[in-house]
């Protein structure tokens, strides 16, 4: 069975940084392109970055660009966003997703395995 299992959300001020986990079980991280998503109170849930199978290509959505960054760690069966420099635009729940030997997407729609999503709130 394959399950996600997201952490590392909290409450940071403007400027600050945080750096999400997302842990797989049932499936190895490597052979799967990893989403992350979030969505934000009254939002329709978009997508924020993305990393391929094999690491051959990322997507990160023009709002987080040179402030977010994903890493995956086999070892650990994990993949991680770091996240610079939050602004209070930066604010909902994230959610990362699994999508068997594939290119990254950001269609939501296109990931079959979901976390259970973590919250991030960037107040002053």
């Amino acid at each position: 069975q394959e399950q996600l299992v997201e952490a590392g959300g909290g409450l940071v001020q403007p400027g600050q940084s945080l750096r999400l986990s997302c842990k797989a079980s049932g499936f190895i991280v490597g052979y799967y392109a990893i989403g992350w998503f979030r969505q934000a109170p009254g939002k329709e849930r978009e997508a924020v970055s993305c990393i391929s199978t094999y690491d051959t290509d990322t997507y990160y959505t023009e709002a987080v660009k040179g402030r977010f960054t994903m890493s995956r760690d086999s070892a650990e069966n994990t993949v991680y966003l770091q996240m610079n420099n939050l602004n209070p635009g930066d604010t909902g729940v994230y959610y990362c997703a699994a999508r068997r030997r594939s290119p990254c997407s950001t269609s939501d729609r296109a990931f079959g395995s979901w976390g259970q999503g973590t919250q991030v709130t960037v107040s002053s």
